[in-house]
């Protein structure tokens, strides 16, 4: 039995903003989570949940505070030009 590795892995992902009063908001605490190739994986949750900013750290728009993530291998904190040489990601919003 062969053991595939993850497409996407995440380990404790945190990003926290700081508020226009000088607060610290956590926006996404100590995700973990992994998506093998091939895989369907759905990123559910309320407004204001970190789905977002979870995406955009993944695509290396945004660095983590804390944690670590791997996209098709490559760590998104070290090395973000390999990861966007191996994703497509748009975003935006409707309404």
């Amino acid at each position: 039995m062969s053991t595939v590795a993850a497409s996407i892995e995440v380990e404790n992902l945190t990003k926290e903003y700081r508020t226009p009063k000088g607060d610290w908001f956590k926006a996404v605490d100590g995700l973990s989570l992994s998506a093998k190739p091939g895989s369907i994986f759905g990123l559910l949750g309320p407004n204001g949940a970190g789905k977002t900013t979870t995406l955009r750290m993944l695509s290396t728009l945004v660095g983590p505070t804390s944690g670590s993530a791997r996209v098709a291998g490559f760590d998104i904190a070290t090395e973000p030009e390999k990861v966007r040489q191996h994703i497509g990601f748009l975003t935006g919003s409707t309404g």
